[in-house]
C-alpha cells in the first residue's frame, strides 16, 4: 500500500468508526426506555455491538499510525468528526429510531459484504467478524419494520413519516470522500455510488412489500432516489445535535483528562 492509499484508508476508517460510535450512542439512549422489555434489551445489545465495531475501526486506524480510540473520541471538536448526519440526529420516537436502524443496517450489510472481499487483509478480517453480528441486526430490523408497517393505521403512518424524514439523511451514508477512487482501484473498498445502488436495490422492494412508499423509482432495473441526499458529514459539516452528543459523552474525560482506570 502506498502513502496515498494509506491516507485514504485512514480517512475511510475514520468515518466508518464515527458512524458506528454515534449511532451506538443514540441507540444506548433507549436503555431502560424501550416500548417493551424485549426491545429495551435488543437496542441495548445492538448499541454495544455498534460501539464495539467503532473500536474495531479505530484500532485499524491506530495500526496505520493514527491516534488511539480514546484520543479520537475525546479530543476532537465536532468539525473534526466524519460521521454521517443520519447517525447524530436525536433518537426521536420508537418508529423513528427503528426506521433509522433499518436504513443504516441495510447500508452496513452491503458495505461489510463488500469489505469482506477487500485486498487489505486486516479490514477483510474485521468485516467478516462484524457481519456475523450485523446479520442479527438486520433480522431484527426487518422483523420490526414489517410488523409495525403492517399493524394499525397509526403505526403504519408513523413508519412512513419516519421513512420520509430519514431517507435523505440515509442517502448521506454514501457521500463521496477524498481518496475513494484510490481505494476502489486498489480493491481495498468499493465506490460509494456502487454501494448506494446496492442499498437501494436491497431496501426499496422490501419497503414496498411492507406497504411503505420509499422515495425512489425503478428505471431500467436500477432504483433511483427521488429526493436529494443530505451531505456534509464526511467533510465535518454537522448539525447542533452532534455538539450535544460530544458534550454528554466527554463530560467525565474532560473532568479529569489525565485519569487512569
Amino acid at each position: 500500500m502506498n502513502a496515498d492509499q494509506k491516507t485514504a484508508l485512514a480517512g475511510m476508517l475514520l468515518f466508518l468508526a464515527d458512524d458506528e460510535y454515534m449511532l451506538g450512542h443514540r441507540m444506548s439512549e433507549w436503555t431502560g426506555m424501550g416500548p417493551i422489555i424485549e426491545e429495551d434489551i435488543a437496542f441495548s445489545s445492538m448499541a454495544q455491538d455498534e460501539l464495539g465495531h467503532a473500536l474495531g475501526f479505530y484500532t485499524l486506524r491506530e495500526e496505520l499510525g493514527e491516534p488511539d480510540a480514546d484520543t479520537m473520541l475525546y479530543s476532537r471538536v465536532s468539525a473534526d468528526f466524519r460521521n454521517s448526519i443520519l447517525t447524530e440526529l436525536p433518537r426521536g420516537d420508537y418508529a423513528y429510531s427503528m426506521m433509522r436502524q433499518f436504513l443504516y443496517d441495510g447500508a452496513e450489510a452491503e458495505r461489510l459484504a463488500a469489505l469482506k472481499e477487500s485486498a487489505y487483509e486486516p479490514l477483510r478480517d474485521l468485516a467478516a467478524r462484524m457481519l456475523q453480528e450485523e446479520r442479527y441486526h438486520w433480522m431484527h430490523g426487518t422483523t420490526m419494520v414489517r410488523r409495525l408497517a403492517g399493524g394499525a393505521d397509526n403505526a403504519r403512518l408513523r413508519m412512513q413519516k419516519a421513512l420520509d424524514a430519514l431517507f435523505p439523511y440515509a442517502l448521506g451514508l454514501f457521500e463521496p470522500y477524498h481518496g475513494e477512487t484510490l481505494l476502489r482501484e486498489a480493491g481495498i473498498a468499493p465506490g460509494e455510488t456502487e454501494l448506494r445502488n446496492r442499498w437501494l436495490a436491497r431496501l426499496c422492494p422490501l419497503l414496498q412489500d411492507f406497504g411503505l412508499l420509499p422515495p425512489a423509482v425503478q428505471t431500467g432495473g436500477l432504483w433511483l432516489a427521488t429526493v436529494d441526499p443530505v451531505l456534509g458529514g464526511r467533510t465535518g459539516v454537522h448539525t447542533e445535535h452532534l455538539d450535544t452528543i460530544l458534550e454528554a459523552m466527554a463530560v467525565l474525560h474532560r473532568a479529569d483528562p489525565g485519569a487512569t482506570w
